[in-house]
């Protein structure tokens, strides 16, 4: 073999060393989140495991879970986990806080939830479980 073609075939190795390195961080960051989707819609009831009052959301679709201390804002989000059954997302609300949830689906009526971040600079974390209760209305 030649010392070009050597040079070559090393450069082609390094290339796809090189591809597979970036390509990993863009699959972790693609919107997924399938297990969401599958959740039952209505209203739901989130008891905080902290004591605080029960929380009723209709929820039209899971996604509405993952920012339950940022519900609408807009926030740039990067998915951590994306599993069968559970769903880990980290974001970030410019001027407004960031947060992590991690969700886990025990069925498509009942998901337990736990969450941190800041908000209005102040630290918040809960634990809460969360179950469809009734259609909305």
């Amino acid at each position: 073999m030649t010392k070009d073609a050597l040079f070559t075939l090393e450069a082609a190795a390094a290339l796809a060393t090189a591809l597979t390195l970036f390509a990993a961080p863009a699959t972790a960051q693609a919107p997924g989140l399938a297990m969401l989707g599958q959740l039952d819609p209505g209203l739901w009831e989130l008891r905080f495991r902290d004591g605080a009052a029960p929380r009723r959301l209709c929820l039209r679709n899971g996604q509405e879970l993952v920012q339950l201390r940022h519900a609408g804002s807009t926030c740039r989000r990067y998915v951590v986990e994306d599993s069968r059954d559970q769903v880990t997302v980290q974001y970030t609300c410019r001027g407004n806080g960031y947060g992590r949830t991690s969700i886990r689906r025990e069925s498509d009526t009942l998901v337990q939830i736990s969450g941190q971040g800041i908000e209005a600079d102040l630290p918040f974390e809960f634990q809460a479980e969360a179950r469809r209760v009734r259609t909305c209305g």
